[in-house]
């Protein structure tokens, strides 16, 4: 059994870097004055140059007391112990089920047997989520054990088990203006700091330092899983700037949103900030603030189930040369997020991050939407107690056909909230570190530069992603997850998987012969948790892309 070592002169290994020489190619496009396009094959070269050590790595969760914080946690504990338990339908294991970097599998390349694939957590030295340590803040005092218990998510046996590792765990006091959020969660507020909107991110900021401290981390990324809010104005002289922003903190802005100023302290901590509900925490302050400090941002709001399915149904129908001309969803559930979804302001920061998701697909097609009309899209959310955490999504999808013709597609899907949500905390924490630790050198550039403050690459985790400005925000699912697996194959010397498997389509296979360079990348001993994958029989692995 032979490891994955990628074998080639564009590729060196040292005890702490993964450096590759790669041949980035795209396509430029221009239209000429008669109409006809321009096309311009392009290559850029890039150095890649990855950190192979993996840090000892904290996170603090904003609303860790929450249906996901607790549940994330139990999670984390329920994979580190080895726990079991037991349920109607027989013993159940510990398991990341539905994370992208612990349960998913990338295509390496082909091999004497066909086919090789390796979990994507495999690509690059990435943090495992039992490595994690976890802190927070939360409105309410309650206990991670009681809040689990509150949250009803976890199997009853399983939350017995945990109970004794969870009920010292309590939340840090944290932010509380009730202008922002529900009035109907005034009543769980009982665990807040006092004081002045700068005295409050200066606690953050302390207790971010105190946290890194006592815990000897190399690294704390803070992720926002509480409660949506309304949007917030966005006015010049308020939070237009870094500078307003910071003075507008100074003054005790009443515009001010805890988001934002839990955003504004981690950055000035220097921790990567990731919003996970649909709120505008990034306004235009707080995106010059993070490119000022070269701080990770990224959001926003996690994409766990309806929104997720809608992004890959809609991007095949359009694919199919089929046109979709109207999308009713309906939600409704039952745990606390949507008691606070209840409220109107809030429904519509949720409405606004739901409705965009299907934009650029649409705009991918000029012969099916030729008069640049999109599809009526329409999203409606309804609280009901009764099914706690478990989701009801509907969706209905009408399409226009050939010759006239209507199809209608609809969708039922019941899925546990908390339980889809949690994986995605633990890939947005261990993408955006892993990211911190890879650096490009483009063209005839003689220093290295990191990825851009406002981290894309995490756009398949999030309902509405998060883009530099100027930039096209991809909502297509797939499109998203294979720029994070086509990016760190880059990061090794890879190319990218195309799919045209060309030796398998020719009248003459026995004429198909890849070159294989001789040449082996130089290696030496290898740190924690290096790349590596056992591969079947030792045999030389291709990698059916293109330079």
């Amino acid at each position: 059994m032979a490891a994955f070592t990628v074998e080639s002169p564009n590729v060196r290994y040292t005890d702490s870097l993964i450096e590759s020489k790669y041949r980035y190619q795209t396509t430029r496009v221009t239209r000429g004055v008669n109409g006809a396009h321009k096309v311009v094959p392009v290559e850029t070269a890039i150095d890649f140059q990855t950190e192979r050590s993996v840090p000892r790595l904290g996170c603090m969760l904003v609303g860790w007391g929450g249906n996901n914080g607790s549940t994330v946690t139990g999670a984390i504990l329920a994979n580190k112990l080895g726990l079991t338990w037991h349920t109607k339908d027989g013993l159940q294991k510990s398991n990341y089920f539905g994370s992208i970097t612990q349960a998913s599998t990338v295509l390496l390349g082909s091999g004497p047997d066909g086919d090789v694939y390796i979990p994507l957590k495999d690509l690059l030295p990435m943090v495992h989520p039992d490595d994690i340590v976890l802190d927070g803040w939360d409105i309410s005092a309650m206990n991670l054990a009681d809040a689990m218990e509150r949250a009803k998510v976890l199997d009853y046996d399983l939350q017995r088990q945990l109970r004794p590792h969870m009920e010292h765990l309590k939340p840090r006091p944290s932010i509380y203006i009730p202008d922002f959020i529900a009035a109907n969660q005034e009543s769980r507020a009982d665990n807040l700091i006092k004081g002045t909107k700068m005295e409050q991110v200066n606690q953050i900021r302390k207790d971010i330092r105190d946290f890194k401290a006592k815990n000897d981390l190399d690294k704390v990324i803070v992720l926002w899983s509480a409660n949506t809010e309304r949007f917030s104005d966005v006015l010049t002289g308020l939070n237009d700037t870094a500078a307003a922003l910071l003075n507008a903190i100074e003054k005790n802005a009443c515009e001010v949103s805890p988001s934002t100023l839990f955003a504004v302290a981690s950055i000035l901590e220097g921790s990567a900030y990731i919003n996970g509900s649909p709120q505008n925490t990034f306004v235009p302050g707080v995106l010059e603030l993070a490119e000022q400090h070269s701080v990770f941002i990224g959001g926003d709001d996690f994409k766990s189930g309806q929104t997720k399915i809608k992004s890959v149904l809609v991007d095949f129908l359009v694919n199919a040369g089929i046109k979709p001309v109207s999308i009713v969803s309906y939600n409704h559930l039952g745990n606390n997020d949507g008691k606070n979804l209840s409220a109107p302001k809030q429904f519509r920061s949720k409405e606004i991050s739901k409705s965009n998701v299907v934009d650029d697909m649409v705009e991918s097609n000029d012969i099916l939407y030729s008069d640049g009309k999109k599809p009526d899209h329409c999203v409606v959310i309804k609280y009901v107690p009764y099914v706690g955490d478990s989701k009801r999504a509907m969706d209905e999808y009408t399409s226009e056909i050939m010759m006239g013709g209507h199809n209608t597609i609809v969708v039922h899907n019941t899925c546990e909230d908390s339980l889809l949500a949690s994986p995605l905390i633990l890939d947005l924490i261990i993408l955006t570190e892993m990211c911190q630790r890879i650096k490009f050198k483009v063209g005839d550039d003689t220093e290295y530069q990191t990825f851009h403050s406002v981290l894309s690459i995490l756009s398949y985790l999030c309902k509405a992603p998060l883009v530099p400005a100027g930039t096209p925000v991809i909502n297509a699912l797939f499109r998203q997850k294979s720029c994070i697996e086509n990016i760190f194959r880059a990061c090794v010397g890879l190319s990218p998987i195309n799919h045209m498997v060309i030796e398998h389509k020719l009248s003459r296979p026995a004429s198909f012969s890849p070159e294989v360079s001789e040449q082996s990348a130089v290696d030496v001993p290898s740190t924690k948790r290096v790349i590596s994958q056992d591969i079947p029989n030792g045999g030389p692995i291709v990698s059916n892309g293109y330079h």
